[in-house]
């Protein structure tokens, strides 16, 4: 059973980053959904490729606030190097 109800927002980013020769593979992924409550969270989940990994839900005020936290994160993720 799920903790988070269906997004009504259009918004998700899905980034990799693989490097072989460090035997790296790993996912991360975020989506600005609404919870069963109807707060507006940010959903996160990273971890290794093929694997279902690990999942956080950070509650924010509004879908604005929420959508500028999702921006900074894959702006920092891309800077470490996930595309």
């Amino acid at each position: 059973m799920s903790i988070y109800s269906a997004s009504s927002f259009d918004t998700a980013v899905h980034l990799h980053r693989i490097d072989p020769g460090r035997s790296m593979a790993r996912f991360y992924s975020m989506a600005v959904e609404r919870d069963l409550f109807g707060r507006v969270v940010l959903v996160r989940r990273w971890g290794r490729l093929g694997t279902a990994g690990r999942t956080r839900l950070d509650e924010y005020r509004g879908e604005g606030d929420a959508l500028a936290a999702l921006q900074r994160l894959q702006a920092a993720k891309t800077r470490r190097g996930y595309a």
